[in-house]
């Protein structure tokens, strides 16, 4: 059996096997002339116990610097940097795998056997992730029973504790998520391996303050293994470097230096560097996706700070800030949908703001204010003469607005004669004035809203067909505020704020009881209805704090049931109810007429009916 050795110092170059990995790890094994055998057999010149081991394994066979590697059909195969041979010639830095063990291939002068240190040599080392002592997935992978064995775990424990917590070390918005783990990750090898300074280097990118030994970075990079260089003199500079690599490519490079006799790296800091980077790859990828999602986040983000100006918190009224931010930079025109007092012109000028146009006019014309003649006149000016009054020159709204937006509200309400005038706008981008023949070349971009069913429209006949299709280009929905009840109290702050302001009043809030109020109506006039109920509470009350007796009639007529009645109020809408079936009692139960004495419209007096729920009561009255 040759298991340790110790032989006399002898000159001139020597082959021999260096354990790297397994219960042998450390010791050096000459390989004499002739035949060298291993197995597990005591017979075999090297004896390794390990069932994984044949009991003739393999047989190294030396002539002069020259030497052979034969398999002898063990059961587990023989390994030759990886690969199984059955016959293989060695050239000096081969690993060779038998069993657990891992052993180096050296031709180099010699030194004292079982005791030599491996940072005594003078060649560069290797070490493959498969390889590693403690990556390795090998069943028969044997860690060495020492204290150093049991330092270098505690070691990766904590690495690995420092990298699952990653998450947390990311708290900072100037720095990327991997600069982070780049920080964390040096500090800590520092701490773990005697190196004078450490850093993680991008391949491809300025070094920095210092430069790596190119040699050792451009071998990590191109072998994807970790390499571990000493010097001639032991006071020199001393590398080791270990790549990380993230989807089959080297993201980084790991980079440790030593300088000094008095703390060099070991076999053993190889092994714990190896671990540490295949651990790390993987941290390193997290923090790249990271990173990524860090910065789509932003972007997306930044698509929700548009200037639009409008109040709220509901997923609807996000989903509309996200269209107007995809939509506005386009030269597209726009048909806003939606009810009366939705806000359509608040999202054609948030259109407006965020579009290439915004450093040009808005101008915006209701269709519905103005009559046929007076309306083709604000759009498309006219010319001295051209009709009685017309005593100058005058441009239209459409030439105004030249290289910016205009908005045409109540588009539905435009008469034929407009529509086929608007149509060749559209289609041509050019017009003439009333009383003209000049043909002018417009650059605007055309926004149009709309209350109406413009698709029913054509159907009936009184909207074109093709002017319905040019304005659709892009259609935007104002959702009304019954849609979104979660913006009803956001916005009437907002408003309160801002009346507040304008009328030199100090208001602090909203009351409970108002709020119940303002949460409970359906608002059938939306936003606008809104802004006026909130703008009369401003002005009428004289709380700082608009509470719910400052709130219009209607909004106040159905209580909440969060809301208990005052001994007034109990009193005022038992009045209300007398009173109505009083009148119904005198005109006969006839609707039109009980409205009429009251004073009501039939519509208000349907509603008063449903809100004081007087259903039965008068049913029961007819009998």
């Amino acid at each position: 059996m040759h298991q340790m050795v110790s032989v006399s110092l002898k000159t001139g170059i020597e082959p021999r096997l260096v354990a790297v990995r397994g219960p042998l790890k450390g010791n050096i094994f000459p390989l004499p002339e002739g035949e060298f055998w291993v197995g597990r057999q005591a017979t075999n010149d090297l004896q390794l116990e390990d069932h994984a081991v044949s009991r003739r394994h393999c047989l190294f066979i030396r002539s002069g610097d020259n030497c052979t590697l034969k398999d002898l059909e063990s059961r587990n195969g023989t390994f030759v940097t990886g690969t199984p041979v059955t016959e293989q010639h060695l050239m000096p830095g081969d690993e060779i795998r038998i069993g657990g063990s891992l052993f180096c291939y050296r031709v180099e002068a010699n030194a004292t056997a079982g005791q030599e240190k491996l940072d005594s040599g003078t060649s560069t080392r290797e070490l493959r992730f498969e390889e590693s002592l403690y990556l390795s997935s090998d069943e028969y992978t044997i860690l060495p029973p020492s204290a150093r064995a049991l330092h270098d775990l505690r070691t990766l424990l904590r690495v690995s504790t420092m990298l699952h917590s990653f998450r947390g070390l990311h708290d900072t918005t100037s720095v990327t998520a991997a600069e982070v783990l780049r920080s964390h990750l040096t500090s800590l090898l520092l701490d773990l391996i005697p190196a004078s300074r450490a850093a993680i280097f991008i391949p491809g990118s300025h070094p920095g303050d210092w430069t790596p030994n190119p040699q050792v970075l451009t071998r990590v990079c191109g072998e994807r293994v970790v390499v571990w260089q000493e010097p001639e003199d032991q006071s020199g500079l001393s590398a080791l470097a270990a790549p990380l690599v993230v989807r089959d490519e080297v993201a980084a490079v790991v980079y440790l230096e030593s300088t000094g006799p008095e703390h060099r790296f070991d076999e053993g800091h190889m092994q714990v560097l190896t671990a540490v980077a295949g651990m790390a790859a993987v941290a390193w990828e997290n923090a790249t996706i990271l990173g990524w999602l860090q910065e789509e986040n932003e972007r997306l983000q930044s698509e929700l700070k548009i200037e639009h100006g409008m109040v709220g918190v509901s997923d609807k009224l996000h989903r509309l800030q996200r269209e107007i931010a995809k939509v506005a930079p386009s030269n597209s025109t726009v048909l806003i949908l939606g009810e009366s007092g939705t806000g359509k012109e608040l999202i054609a000028r948030a259109l407006h703001q965020n579009s290439l146009r915004a450093a040009g006019p808005f101008v915006a014309i209701n269709c519905a204010a103005l009559t046929e003649t007076l309306l083709e006149s604000e759009l498309f000016g006219h010319e001295r003469g051209a009709f009685t009054g017309a005593i100058t020159q005058k441009k239209g709204k459409l030439e105004i607005a030249e290289g910016g937006t205009v908005f045409l509200d109540e588009i539905g309400e435009l008469s034929p004669v407009l529509q086929a005038k608007l149509l060749r706008v559209l289609q041509q981008r050019e017009m003439e004035r009333v009383g003209g023949t000049k043909t002018i070349q417009l650059d605007i971009r055309l926004l149009a809203a709309t209350n109406r069913d413009l698709e029913q429209a054509v159907g009936k006949g009184d909207f074109r067909r093709d002017l319905f299709y040019r304005l659709n280009v892009v259609s935007l929905k104002a959702p009304a505020l019954r849609e979104r009840p979660e913006d009803t109290l956001p916005l009437a702050e907002h408003f309160a704020k801002k009346y507040a302001a304008e009328c030199g009043r100090k208001i602090v809030g909203l009351a409970p009881e108002a709020r119940a109020y303002l949460q409970s109506y359906s608002w059938p006039g939306n936003v606008r209805e809104l802004e006026n109920a909130i703008e009369r509470a401003v002005v009428l009350g004289s709380s700082d704090m608009l509470l719910a007796e400052d709130l219009p009639e209607q909004i106040r007529e159905s209580r909440p049931a969060a809301v208990s009645a005052s001994m007034y109020e109990e009193a005022v809408e038992a009045a209300k109810r007398q009173v109505v079936l009083r009148a119904f009692e005198q005109v006969n139960h006839d609707h039109e007429a009980a409205a009429k004495i009251l004073g009501l419209h039939p519509n208000y007096l349907h509603k008063l009916i449903r809100t004081m729920n007087l259903k039965p009561a008068l049913k029961r009255a007819r009998g």
